[in-house]
């Protein structure tokens, strides 16, 4: 890279922003150039769909960095523009403008499933990936009564919690048996479920939606059973596709190497669009927070130069009512030891591999444990269920006993 180089990073969300101050912190100086759709600065979005969603949280704290910051960093934002095409000379930006780059990464996050059924159309149906997004589900909900959300994952679970929080009826119609039973298994599933029956959610599981109704605005959901449920609005959250239209990949992820880089030299790829081939899991693609902060700094400094691979564990949470989920690892398997009370509702459970690998660990009020686990799973260390559910060891000690 002769001269002031250009690193050009494509999509303005948490990945893509905190690459982009990484750079800056690690010393770079050459040209950066931050492009994104959404028209607002970098921001988080797990408080889209909980804090900010129930009006506990101003927007501006939602922002990564101020616009001073990224004034005063020198970063060349391109806000509410969209990248048409990529190849190794450059990006195309959607008024044919082309930007040479010397290193470029794709930061282009998810896209959210659409629900094709009779009536999806409907105003007052929403989706929920954008601040706008979050601020017109509000602002229909504090003049509401009920709502119907489809799709029980941790979007559609933390959307109920939080409508049900702010005053409304809120029923839940989901494809699988209980909640979140694709992501934490059927048995921790229905915990989550007790939690929210508790808090008087309406849930209907292993139903689909056959259609919304209403004259102009969503009435009512009828499902797949034929029952009608009157609803003054209805949230749709049943998953997401990476939006990798600047390269291969599909609806699966971006393939990347282990430290990020994709088959394209130069070209990286960080957060939720990446399928990253994880020297610990294989190939993965993680939606979470944690994972878009982490992938970006581990991106800039890729660009730089690093042949470090990614190998974090991977992180994340979910705050449902008065309760909090955590998560270590990126899947479940049928082998469970659980520490703590199901029934009381205070737990972490770890799940193997066949070989006796400890690969994940789900807490419900129990995040240490979660945290102390995550480097057994990083370093795939074989534990003994015995001492995985007695309370009384602490996991630290089974790390360090494996490095002798």
């Amino acid at each position: 890279m002769a001269g002031r180089p250009t690193f050009a990073i494509v999509g303005a969300g948490l990945a893509g922003g905190t690459a982009a101050a990484t750079l800056r912190e690690e010393g770079f100086d050459g040209r950066i150039v931050l492009l994104g759709e959404d028209p607002e600065l970098p921001y988080e979005r797990p408080p889209l769909s909980k804090r900010y969603l129930r009006g506990e949280q101003p927007r501006e704290e939602l922002e990564i960095r101020p616009l001073a910051w990224w004034n005063e960093h020198d970063v060349e934002l391109r806000l509410g523009r969209r990248v048409r095409g990529l190849d190794a000379g450059g990006l195309e930006l959607d008024d044919g403008e082309r930007i040479a780059f010397d290193r470029a990464l794709l930061a282009t996050g998810v896209r959210n499933r659409h629900l094709d059924v009779p009536g999806a159309d409907l105003e007052g149906i929403h989706q929920l990936r954008r601040i706008e997004d979050a601020d017109r589900l509000r602002a229909h909900a504090l003049t509401s009564r009920s709502a119907v959300i489809v799709g029980m994952g941790f979007i559609g679970a933390e959307v109920a919690a939080s409508l049900r929080q702010l005053g409304l009826d809120v029923t839940v119609v989901e494809i699988e048996g209980t909640a979140l039973e694709r992501i934490l298994g059927p048995e921790l599933g229905r915990v989550v479920e007790a939690i929210h029956r508790d808090h008087g959610v309406d849930l209907r599981f292993g139903r689909r939606v056959a259609r919304f109704e209403g004259d102009g605005r969503v009435e009512r959901v009828v499902t797949d059973d034929g029952a009608a449920i009157d609803c003054d609005l209805a949230v749709v959250g049943i998953g997401t596709d990476a939006s990798t239209g600047l390269a291969s990949g599909g609806g699966r992820g971006l393939p990347v190497g282990p430290t990020l880089e994709s088959a394209m030299p130069g070209v990286y790829a960080a957060g939720d669009v990446a399928l990253h081939d994880h020297p610990v899991f294989g190939p993965v693609r993680v939606e979470h927070f944690d994972n878009a902060l982490k992938m970006g700094e581990h991106a800039a400094r890729a660009m730089l130069g690093s042949a470090e691979p990614f190998d974090d564990p991977h992180w994340f949470w979910s705050d449902q009512f008065e309760h909090e989920i955590q998560m270590g690892g990126v899947t479940v398997t049928d082998d469970m030891t659980v520490r703590g009370s199901l029934e009381e509702r205070a737990f972490c459970a770890f799940f193997r591999d066949p070989d006796g690998v400890l690969v994940s660990a789900v807490s419900l009020d129990l995040p240490r444990e979660v945290r102390r686990a995550m480097p057994l799973i990083r370093a795939r260390v074989v534990c003994d269920p015995a001492d995985l559910s007695d309370a009384g060891i602490d996991l630290r000690r089974l790390v360090h006993e494996e490095a002798r």
